[in-house]
């Protein structure tokens, strides 16, 4: 009877460290800390940069197959089983090291830096370009819920940033994007930037988020007509306060 306990716990012990199956790794997978830090800060930008650069993989154990998105562009890779862990390797010589934490995947690229990801229970659909889950579930966090303006046109009016990309309650615009990387990252420098459009035709705006207030002003273009754009914060145009 001394020994039964014991024996019990090692079991246990060695029963939940035992590996994953390969399949365990299949899915979409998304930054979730990148998301839960702009929501809790104060600059989108920040909180990508900090939590970057990859924000969402797709993995096929079957296929060997292994795309990230970083927001911008996406890449695709091939997989290589290695002991109790994943390899995906890219164009141009770049590896990511994946293996499983729990129920959270964990990836470390050639220079030692490791990033952390959850599993898309409800990825988005299969035309969706890659990076689409990760948007969905950003736009939801740091949008979502009904917001009211407080201040410009059509003051007093009900707001509604949708998950897809749809906007409703703006005077004009009814689609909008959030600035997540690439060159509109670049030439919003340290702002945050939101894109807000109407029938396909449509305008940067820097955004200012503090916790339930976000302030959009008109994006000013302060570099010179050969170099390229340095979005700054002009008139403001609205002030909205979420419910």
């Amino acid at each position: 009877m001394r020994q039964a306990l014991p024996l019990a716990l090692a079991a246990l012990l060695l029963g939940g460290c035992a590996s994953h199956k390969p399949e365990d790794f299949n899915g979409t997978w998304i930054n979730q800390a990148a998301i839960k830090a702009a929501v809790k800060g104060d600059s989108l930008r920040q909180a990508l940069n900090e939590h970057g650069p990859v924000f969402e993989w797709k993995l096929d154990v079957a296929t060997h197959q292994a795309s990230f998105s970083n927001g911008f562009e996406a890449a695709d890779g091939q997989l290589t089983p290695l002991e109790k862990q994943l390899q995906a390797s890219f164009f141009g010589g770049q590896t990511e090291r994946l293996e499983l934490d729990g129920d959270e995947l964990l990836t470390t690229d050639q220079a030692g830096t490791q990033q952390t990801f959850v599993r898309v229970n409800a990825p988005a659909t299969a035309n969706a370009p890659l990076g689409s889950s990760f948007e969905k579930a950003l736009y939801q966090a740091y949008l979502g819920g009904e917001w009211k303006i407080l201040e410009g046109q059509g003051k007093g009016e009900k707001v509604r940033f949708s998950d897809t990309g749809n906007v409703t309650g703006l005077p004009g615009p009814d689609r909008f994007a959030l600035c997540l990387a690439g060159d509109c990252a670049t030439m919003g420098g340290s702002n945050d930037s939101l894109w807000l459009e109407r029938n396909q035709r449509g305008a940067p705006f820097i955004i200012k988020r503090d916790g339930d207030t976000l302030e959009i002003f008109q994006a000013v273009n302060r570099a010179r007509s050969d170099e390229m754009p340095q979005l700054a914060a002009g008139t403001r145009q609205w002030v909205l306060e979420r419910n």
